[in-house]
C-alpha cells in the first residue's frame, strides 16, 4: 500500500514537472550561464559534458527524421543554448586544467580522460593533429557551408514572399482552397521566412563556436605550460605533456558535440524544398536511377583493374552496385505491371457494375468537355496541359464575372470523331470542334489568305479560316505575323466563349446558394428580409439576367442591396433587374469605357425613341410592348447594319436608349448581335464621358 502511494506521489510530481516546464527551462538557461563563474567539480562536469554530448545526437537524430525544416523551427534556439552550455563547459573544464592539471590526466574528469586517451593514445602530438583536422573539418567545411545557404535561403525566402502570397491569394479565389486552408498556407509561408531568417543567424553561432574552441585551446596549452612551469617546478616537457594532454582531449570533448551540431544545422538548411526525412529523400533519389548504378558499377570494376589498385574491393563494389540497379528495375517492372493489372480491373469493374454504370448514366455534369480518342493524350498524359488551364478558367470567371465556374468533367467519348471533341452544358451539347493533337493552328489576324502550307480548318470558336502545321513551323508562321496556337488553347479558347454564352444556365440555384453564404453576415441577414416566396429565386433570376448581358455579378453586396430597394414596389423581376442595373451603372461603364475614356455609343434617332415609348402599355407591375412585326424587323435590320458598320473595325459601341424601351431593345437585337451592349440613360453614371458614333435611323 505504501509502494502504490509512493507511485502515485512520484506520478504527480512528474505530471507537476511537466505542467512546469518554462520554470525548469529558464532553471537549465540560468545554470548554464552560472557555470560560468561557479567552479565545477569534476563529477559534476563529467555529468555536464554527458549531457552536452547527448543532446548533441539527439539534435542530430531530429535533423535526420523530420520530414521539413519547418518541423524543427525550434533549432536556432535550441543552438544558442546548446552552444553556450558547451561553451560553459569549455571554460569550466579549463578552470580545472589550469588549477589541478599537475596532478595527472584524472585532473578534470574521466570523460576528458577517456577522450585523452582513446583518442590521443598517449601521444598529445597525434591528439594535437586530430584535433586541428576537426576544427578544419567543422570551420572550414561544414560550418562554412552551412552559413552561406543559410545567407541564400534566407535571401531567396524573403524574396518569394509575394509571389507565393499571390499564389495563395490566387488559389483562393479560384475556389481551389478554402479560408482556412489560406490561413494555414499563409502561416507556414510566415514561418518559413522567420525560420530561414533565424538560420542565417543562428548559422554564425556554430561558427563562432568553432573559433571560440580554437582560442580557448590555444589558451589552455600555453596557461597550462607557464602554470606547471612556474608555480609547480614541473620541467617544460612534463608541463607540456600533462597539460597539453588535457587540453586536447578538452578540446575534442567540445569540438566532437559542436561538430555533431554544425552537421545536424547543415542538414537542416540543405533540405531545401525535399519532403520526408533525410534517408528517404536521399537514397529514394539516389537509387531512383538503375542506370545510374549499372554505369557506376562498371567505372568501379574497371578502376580495380588498374594496375596496383586492390581488385576484390573494387569489384565486390561494382558487383554490389549492380545488382541492387537490377533489383531496383525488377520491383519497377513489378510495380508497372501491378498498376496495369489495377487499371484493366478498374475497367472491367466500370463495365460490369450496373449500378456505377447507370448513376453515371443519369448524372448530368454542368459542364463536360468530351474528347475523341486521339484527344485522349491532350488530357492523360502525365505532362498534359490542358486540366491546368481548364483549371485557370475558374480565376478568369471570378475575377471578370464574380461567378464560380463549375468543375469540368474531361471524358473521352468513343462515339465522337477521333479528332472531335464536344461540349456539353447539363447534358446537352451546345458545341463541337476539331482539333491535331500534334498540329499547331495558324490563324491570319487581319483575316487575309493564309500563305502557308498546312491542312487548311476552321478556328471552331468564331469560325475563321486557319491551317493545321507541324510544331517546326510555328516560329516561321508567327515571323510572318499569323498568330499560332496549340490545340489545347484552341479547346480552352472554345470552352471559354461558349460559358459566356451560358453563364445563366450554369448559374443554378445550388450556385446562387453559394455565392449568398458567401457574403457577410449582415447582408445574409439582408437577403432574408426580402419580401416573396424565395429571395434565392429571385437573386437567381436577376443574376442569371444581368449574366446574360455579361454584366459582372461580383459586387454581390450592391446587388442585394438594390434587390431589396426594388422588391418594397415592384415583383417584376425585370423592373428589379433594371433598378439593379442603375446601381451598377459606375461598374457598367467602366466595362464599356474605351482607352481614350469616351464610351462609344450609338443613339436612336427621335422617331424611334417617340415609337418605342408609344408603343409600351403598363398594366400594374408588367410593361408590354405593342409594336407590329413588321416595324420590329425594320428597327432590327438598321441597327443591325449600323452595329456591323463598325463591327468591321472591331468596335462593339453600346445603343443608347430610353429606360421604359431598354429590356425589350435587348431582346430584339439578342439574336441578331449578342455581344452589343444597350444601356439606358439612367445607366450613364456623372462621371462617364459619352461619343456618339452614330444614330439608328438619321
Amino acid at each position: 500500500m505504501a509502494s502504490t502511494d509512493n507511485m502515485t506521489a512520484r506520478g504527480a510530481l512528474f505530471a507537476r514537472g511537466l505542467r512546469n516546464r518554462d520554470v525548469a527551462f529558464a532553471l537549465g538557461v540560468t545554470l548554464v550561464l552560472a557555470v560560468l563563474f561557479v567552479p565545477l567539480p569534476p563529477v559534476i562536469l563529467d555529468f555536464g559534458l554527458a549531457i552536452s554530448l547527448s543532446l548533441s545526437v539527439l539534435i542530430l537524430m531530429v535533423a535526420l527524421w523530420i520530414p521539413r525544416p519547418l518541423d524543427f523551427n525550434s533549432f536556432p534556439t535550441l543552438l544558442l543554448v546548446v552552444t553556450m552550455l558547451r561553451l560553459s563547459l569549455n571554460v569550466a573544464s579549463t578552470r580545472l586544467i589550469l588549477s589541478e592539471g599537475h596532478t595527472g590526466p584524472s585532473a578534470a574528469g574521466g570523460v576528458i580522460e577517456g577522450f585523452s586517451r582513446f583518442i590521443v593514445s598517449g601521444n598529445f602530438v597525434i591528439g594535437i593533429v586530430i584535433f586541428a583536422i576537426l576544427v578544419v573539418i567543422n570551420f572550414l567545411v561544414i560550418t562554412k557551408g552551412s552559413t552561406r545557404i543559410a545567407e541564400v535561403s534566407a535571401r531567396f525566402s524573403l524574396d518569394s514572399m509575394p509571389g507565393k502570397q499571390m499564389a495563395i491569394d490566387a488559389d483562393l479565389g479560384a475556389g481551389l482552397i478554402d479560408e482556412t486552408e489560406a490561413k494555414r498556407r499563409r502561416k507556414d509561408l510566415e514561418d518559413e521566412s522567420g525560420f530561414f531568417g533565424a538560420m542565417d543567424g543562428a548559422s554564425k553561432f556554430v561558427r563562432g563556436d568553432a573559433v571560440a574552441g580554437i582560442i580557448i585551446t590555444m589558451i589552455n596549452v600555453i596557461g597550462g605550460i607557464l602554470i606547471g612551469v612556474l608555480q609547480h617546478d614541473l620541467s617544460v616537457s612534463e608541463a607540456a605533456n600533462s597539460y597539453t594532454t588535457l587540453t586536447v582531449g578538452d578540446g575534442l570533448v567540445t569540438q566532437v558535440p559542436a561538430l555533431i551540431v554544425s552537421l545536424a544545422a547543415g542538414l537542416i538548411v540543405t533540405k531545401g524544398g525535399t519532403e520526408g526525412a533525410a534517408n528517404e529523400a536521399v537514397i529514394g533519389q539516389l537509387s531512383r536511377f538503375p542506370k545510374a548504378l549499372f554505369m557506376s558499377g562498371g567505372l568501379l570494376a574497371a578502376m580495380g583493374l588498374l594496375p596496383g589498385f586492390p581488385i576484390f574491393v573494387f569489384v565486390m563494389l561494382g558487383g554490389l552496385m549492380a545488382g541492387l540497379g537490377w533489383y531496383i528495375m525488377q520491383q519497377e517492372d513489378k510495380a508497372e505491371e501491378a498498376r496495369r493489372r489495377a487499371i484493366i480491373e478498374k475497367e472491367r469493374a466500370g463495365t460490369t457494375g450496373p449500378d456505377d454504370s447507370v448513376q453515371n448514366t443519369m448524372k448530368l455534369d454542368d459542364l463536360r468537355l468530351e474528347m475523341g480518342e486521339s484527344l485522349v493524350s491532350l488530357m492523360a498524359a502525365s505532362d498534359a496541359a490542358l486540366p491546368g488551364k481548364i483549371k485557370s478558367l475558374r480565376n478568369l470567371f471570378a475575377r471578370e464575372f464574380g461567378f464560380v465556374l463549375p468543375s469540368v468533367r474531361i471524358t473521352d467519348e468513343p462515339g465522337l470523331p477521333t479528332n472531335s471533341y464536344a461540349i456539353l452544358v447539363q447534358g446537352v451539347e451546345v458545341a463541337r470542334g476539331e482539333v491535331r493533337p500534334n498540329g499547331m493552328m495558324v490563324v491570319n489576324p487581319v483575316d487575309n489568305p493564309l500563305q502557308m502550307t498546312g491542312e487548311p480548318a476552321k478556328d471552331p470558336t468564331f469560325g475563321l479560316d486557319a491551317l493545321w502545321i507541324q510544331p517546326q513551323q510555328a516560329g516561321e508562321a508567327e515571323r510572318q505575323g499569323y498568330t499560332v496556337v496549340d490545340p489545347e488553347s484552341v479547346i480552352t479558347t472554345h470552352l471559354t466563349e461558349v460559358v459566356k454564352e451560358h453563364m445563366p444556365d450554369l448559374l443554378t440555384y445550388g450556385a446562387t446558394q453559394d455565392l449568398i453564404e458567401g457574403l457577410d453576415r449582415e447582408y445574409q441577414k439582408l437577403v432574408g428580409e426580402i419580401g416573396g416566396g424565395s429571395p434565392a429565386i429571385l437573386i437567381q433570376h436577376v443574376l442569371q439576367s444581368l449574366l446574360t448581358e455579361r454584366v459582372s455579378i461580383r459586387n454581390l453586396p450592391l446587388i442585394v442591396e438594390a434587390i431589396a430597394e426594388a422588391k418594397r414596389n415592384t415583383s417584376n423581376v425585370t423592373n428589379i433587374t433594371e433598378h439593379v442595373r442603375r446601381r451598377l451603372s459606375n461598374q457598367i461603364c467602366k466595362s464599356l469605357t474605351a482607352e481614350d475614356g469616351f464610351i462609344p455609343v450609338i443613339t436612336l434617332a427621335q422617331k424611334w425613341d417617340q415609337e418605342f415609348l408609344d408603343s409600351i402599355r403598363v398594366n400594374g407591375d408588367d410593361k408590354n410592348l405593342v409594336m407590329s412585326p413588321q416595324r420590329i424587323q425594320e428597327f432590327v435590320l438598321e441597327a443591325r447594319r449600323k452595329i456591323q458598320e463598325h463591327a468591321a473595325e472591331d468596335r462593339w459601341p453600346a445603343i443608347l436608349v430610353a429606360p421604359e424601351a431598354r429590356s425589350f431593345i435587348r431582346n430584339m437585337l439578342e439574336r441578331v448581335s449578342p455581344m452589343t451592349q444597350v444601356i439606358s440613360h439612367n445607366e450613364v453614371h456623372r462621371n462617364a464621358n459619352l461619343r456618339t458614333l452614330t444614330t439608328i435611323g438619321a
